[in-house]
Protein backbone atom coordinates (compact mmCIF):
# COMPACT_ATOMS: atom_id res chain seq x y z
CA UNK A 1 0.00 0.00 0.00
CA UNK A 2 1.44 3.20 -1.02
CA UNK A 3 2.22 5.97 1.63
CA UNK A 4 -0.01 9.27 2.17
CA UNK A 5 2.65 11.20 0.33
CA UNK A 6 2.90 8.80 -2.58
CA UNK A 7 -0.87 8.36 -2.65
CA UNK A 8 -0.90 13.15 -3.31
CA UNK A 9 1.92 12.37 -5.84
CA UNK A 10 -0.13 10.02 -7.45
CA UNK A 11 -3.19 11.74 -7.64
CA UNK A 12 -1.41 14.79 -8.69
CA UNK A 13 -0.36 12.88 -12.07
CA UNK A 14 -3.72 11.73 -12.44
CA UNK A 15 -5.59 15.18 -12.20
CA UNK A 16 -2.69 16.32 -14.36
CA UNK A 17 -3.61 13.56 -17.19
CA UNK A 18 -7.28 14.15 -16.51
CA UNK A 19 -7.46 17.90 -17.31
CA UNK A 20 -5.79 16.93 -20.54
CA UNK A 21 -8.33 14.21 -21.77
CA UNK A 22 -11.53 15.06 -19.82
CA UNK A 23 -14.19 17.76 -20.18
CA UNK A 24 -14.75 19.64 -16.65
CA UNK A 25 -17.82 21.26 -18.45
CA UNK A 26 -20.47 18.82 -18.37
CA UNK A 27 -24.35 19.55 -19.10
CA UNK A 28 -25.84 20.33 -15.39
CA UNK A 29 -28.70 18.11 -15.05
CA UNK A 30 -31.86 18.20 -12.46
CA UNK A 31 -31.76 15.09 -9.87
CA UNK A 32 -33.81 12.77 -11.61
CA UNK A 33 -32.27 13.13 -14.82
CA UNK A 34 -28.90 13.08 -12.91
CA UNK A 35 -30.20 9.76 -11.42
CA UNK A 36 -30.62 8.51 -14.77
CA UNK A 37 -27.32 9.32 -15.82
CA UNK A 38 -26.03 7.80 -13.09
CA UNK A 39 -27.74 4.65 -14.07
CA UNK A 40 -26.15 5.16 -17.42
CA UNK A 41 -22.57 6.06 -16.40
CA UNK A 42 -21.97 2.95 -13.59
CA UNK A 43 -19.77 0.50 -15.30
CA UNK A 44 -19.52 2.54 -18.52
CA UNK A 45 -17.23 4.92 -20.34
CA UNK A 46 -18.74 8.76 -20.47
CA UNK A 47 -19.08 8.22 -24.19
CA UNK A 48 -20.85 5.35 -23.39
CA UNK A 49 -23.50 7.05 -20.87
CA UNK A 50 -23.73 10.14 -22.91
CA UNK A 51 -25.30 7.85 -26.14
CA UNK A 52 -27.17 5.63 -23.81
CA UNK A 53 -28.44 8.92 -21.81
CA UNK A 54 -28.79 11.30 -25.43
CA UNK A 55 -30.79 7.61 -27.05
CA UNK A 56 -33.68 8.00 -23.95
CA UNK A 57 -33.98 11.43 -24.27
CA UNK A 58 -34.34 11.63 -27.92
CA UNK A 59 -36.02 8.71 -28.76
CA UNK A 60 -38.58 9.24 -26.32
CA UNK A 61 -41.10 11.88 -25.56
CA UNK A 62 -41.00 12.24 -22.11
CA UNK A 63 -39.97 10.26 -19.05
CA UNK A 64 -43.57 8.93 -18.47
CA UNK A 65 -43.44 7.13 -22.29
CA UNK A 66 -39.94 5.57 -21.34
CA UNK A 67 -41.89 4.41 -17.80
CA UNK A 68 -44.70 2.48 -19.90
CA UNK A 69 -41.98 1.27 -22.48
CA UNK A 70 -40.92 -2.37 -22.82
CA UNK A 71 -38.00 -3.62 -22.08
CA UNK A 72 -36.54 -4.34 -25.38
CA UNK A 73 -37.26 -0.81 -25.90
CA UNK A 74 -34.88 0.33 -23.43
CA UNK A 75 -32.70 -2.07 -23.54
CA UNK A 76 -31.85 -0.86 -27.15
CA UNK A 77 -30.50 2.80 -25.66
CA UNK A 78 -27.98 0.54 -23.83
CA UNK A 79 -26.68 -1.93 -26.54
CA UNK A 80 -22.93 -2.57 -26.08
CA UNK A 81 -23.00 -2.15 -22.56
CA UNK A 82 -22.59 -4.37 -20.05
CA UNK A 83 -26.13 -5.83 -18.06
CA UNK A 84 -28.54 -4.31 -20.81
CA UNK A 85 -31.33 -5.53 -19.71
CA UNK A 86 -30.91 -4.75 -15.88
CA UNK A 87 -30.40 -1.16 -16.54
CA UNK A 88 -33.76 -1.02 -18.54
CA UNK A 89 -35.31 -3.30 -15.20
CA UNK A 90 -33.91 -0.49 -13.36
CA UNK A 91 -35.01 2.43 -15.30
CA UNK A 92 -38.48 1.22 -15.41
CA UNK A 93 -38.59 0.87 -11.52
CA UNK A 94 -37.23 4.00 -11.11
CA UNK A 95 -39.78 6.06 -13.01
CA UNK A 96 -42.28 4.04 -11.51
CA UNK A 97 -41.62 4.39 -8.08
CA UNK A 98 -41.28 8.04 -8.85
CA UNK A 99 -44.65 8.65 -10.06
CA UNK A 100 -46.42 6.63 -7.49
CA UNK A 101 -45.08 8.61 -4.97
CA UNK A 102 -44.95 12.01 -6.09
CA UNK A 103 -47.34 12.03 -9.45
CA UNK A 104 -44.53 13.76 -11.46
CA UNK A 105 -41.17 13.36 -12.95
CA UNK A 106 -39.26 16.05 -10.52
CA UNK A 107 -36.75 14.90 -7.93
CA UNK A 108 -35.21 18.96 -7.23
CA UNK A 109 -37.17 19.27 -3.83
CA UNK A 110 -34.33 17.08 -2.78
CA UNK A 111 -31.89 20.17 -3.48
CA UNK A 112 -33.62 22.20 -0.34
CA UNK A 113 -33.39 19.82 2.32
CA UNK A 114 -30.18 18.44 4.07
CA UNK A 115 -27.39 16.72 2.21
CA UNK A 116 -28.18 13.81 4.56
CA UNK A 117 -31.65 13.86 4.45
CA UNK A 118 -31.62 13.72 0.54
CA UNK A 119 -29.17 11.30 0.53
CA UNK A 120 -31.43 8.81 2.50
CA UNK A 121 -34.16 9.55 0.30
CA UNK A 122 -32.50 8.82 -2.85
CA UNK A 123 -31.06 5.84 -1.20
CA UNK A 124 -34.85 4.36 -0.98
CA UNK A 125 -35.23 3.61 -4.45
CA UNK A 126 -35.32 0.19 -5.62
CA UNK A 127 -33.06 1.16 -8.32
CA UNK A 128 -30.75 2.79 -6.15
CA UNK A 129 -27.05 1.80 -5.11
CA UNK A 130 -24.17 3.68 -3.36
CA UNK A 131 -22.89 4.51 -6.67
CA UNK A 132 -25.70 6.14 -8.08
CA UNK A 133 -26.71 8.06 -4.90
CA UNK A 134 -22.67 9.10 -4.79
CA UNK A 135 -23.07 10.29 -7.92
CA UNK A 136 -26.20 12.33 -7.43
CA UNK A 137 -24.70 13.81 -4.38
CA UNK A 138 -21.44 14.60 -6.26
CA UNK A 139 -22.66 16.35 -9.00
CA UNK A 140 -26.24 17.42 -7.96
CA UNK A 141 -26.72 18.24 -4.46
CA UNK A 142 -23.42 19.76 -4.25
CA UNK A 143 -21.92 17.65 -1.65
CA UNK A 144 -18.23 15.63 -1.27
CA UNK A 145 -19.00 12.06 -2.64
CA UNK A 146 -16.77 9.85 -4.69
CA UNK A 147 -18.72 7.18 -6.94
CA UNK A 148 -17.02 4.08 -7.17
CA UNK A 149 -18.05 1.47 -9.85
CA UNK A 150 -16.04 -1.65 -10.49
CA UNK A 151 -13.65 -0.48 -13.03
CA UNK A 152 -13.17 1.99 -10.17
CA UNK A 153 -12.00 -0.28 -7.72
CA UNK A 154 -10.22 -2.33 -10.09
CA UNK A 155 -7.88 0.91 -11.11
CA UNK A 156 -8.10 2.32 -7.92
CA UNK A 157 -6.41 -0.97 -5.94
CA UNK A 158 -3.86 -1.70 -8.41
CA UNK A 159 -2.74 2.22 -8.05
CA UNK A 160 -2.62 2.10 -3.96
CA UNK A 161 -4.67 4.14 -3.45
CA UNK A 162 -7.43 1.77 -1.42
CA UNK A 163 -6.74 -1.62 -0.26
CA UNK A 164 -7.31 -4.56 -2.37
CA UNK A 165 -9.88 -6.22 -0.16
CA UNK A 166 -11.89 -3.19 0.39
CA UNK A 167 -15.40 -3.03 -1.32
CA UNK A 168 -17.06 -0.42 -2.97
CA UNK A 169 -18.48 1.29 0.08
CA UNK A 170 -15.06 1.01 2.17
CA UNK A 171 -13.21 2.38 -1.19
CA UNK A 172 -15.36 5.29 -1.37
CA UNK A 173 -14.98 5.98 2.33
CA UNK A 174 -11.17 6.07 1.84
CA UNK A 175 -11.02 8.38 -1.00
CA UNK A 176 -13.61 10.79 0.07
CA UNK A 177 -10.18 11.13 2.24
CA UNK A 178 -8.09 11.62 -0.15
CA UNK A 179 -9.68 13.59 -2.80
CA UNK A 180 -10.96 17.28 -2.06
CA UNK A 181 -14.13 17.93 -2.43
CA UNK A 182 -13.48 20.33 -5.73
CA UNK A 183 -11.51 17.63 -7.58
CA UNK A 184 -14.04 14.86 -7.11
CA UNK A 185 -15.91 14.99 -10.39
CA UNK A 186 -12.25 15.40 -12.33
CA UNK A 187 -10.91 12.16 -9.83
CA UNK A 188 -14.27 10.44 -11.13
CA UNK A 189 -14.39 11.15 -14.72
CA UNK A 190 -9.99 10.56 -14.88
CA UNK A 191 -9.75 7.07 -12.79
CA UNK A 192 -12.56 5.76 -15.32
CA UNK A 193 -10.86 6.94 -18.32
CA UNK A 194 -7.27 5.21 -17.02
CA UNK A 195 -9.61 2.24 -16.43
CA UNK A 196 -11.16 2.38 -19.70
CA UNK A 197 -8.37 2.87 -21.78
CA UNK A 198 -5.54 1.13 -19.53
CA UNK A 199 -6.64 -0.55 -16.63
CA UNK A 200 -8.76 -3.32 -18.17
CA UNK A 201 -8.94 -6.52 -15.74
CA UNK A 202 -7.32 -8.43 -18.53
CA UNK A 203 -3.72 -7.78 -20.37
CA UNK A 204 -3.64 -3.97 -19.10
CA UNK A 205 -2.00 -1.73 -21.16
CA UNK A 206 0.23 -0.90 -18.42
CA UNK A 207 3.35 -0.08 -20.15
CA UNK A 208 1.34 2.85 -21.67
CA UNK A 209 -0.63 4.34 -18.93
CA UNK A 210 0.73 7.89 -17.90
CA UNK A 211 0.45 6.64 -14.46
CA UNK A 212 2.65 3.14 -14.72
CA UNK A 213 5.65 4.84 -12.44
CA UNK A 214 3.65 5.41 -9.68
CA UNK A 215 1.10 2.38 -10.04
CA UNK A 216 2.22 -0.44 -7.51
CA UNK A 217 0.60 -2.71 -9.58
CA UNK A 218 3.25 -2.09 -12.84
CA UNK A 219 6.00 -2.07 -10.47
CA UNK A 220 4.86 -5.45 -8.75
CA UNK A 221 5.55 -6.83 -12.25
CA UNK A 222 7.78 -4.91 -13.45
CA UNK A 223 6.34 -2.37 -16.01
CA UNK A 224 6.81 1.07 -14.11
CA UNK A 225 10.18 1.53 -16.46
CA UNK A 226 8.98 -0.21 -19.53
CA UNK A 227 9.03 1.85 -23.37
CA UNK A 228 5.49 2.47 -24.17
CA UNK A 229 3.99 -0.46 -26.37
CA UNK A 230 3.28 0.33 -30.18
CA UNK A 231 0.79 -2.70 -30.04
CA UNK A 232 -2.89 -1.87 -30.25
CA UNK A 233 -6.20 -4.08 -29.62
CA UNK A 234 -10.12 -3.58 -28.87
CA UNK A 235 -11.25 -2.32 -25.78
CA UNK A 236 -13.18 -4.63 -24.13
CA UNK A 237 -16.61 -3.01 -23.31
Amino acid sequence: MATTINKQRLLNHLFAAAKKTVNVDEEARPVLQQFIYGLCRENATREQADAAYGFLCEKFFDWNEIRVSSLRELEEAFAGMSDAEMRAQRLIAFLQEVFEIHFAFDLDKLQKEGLKQAAKKLARYQAANDYIVSWVVQRSLGGHAIPVDTPTLRCTARLGLIESEQDEAEARASLEHLIPKAKGALFTDGISTIASDYCWEEQPRCSACPLRSECNYAQENGIEGMTVSRTHRTKPR
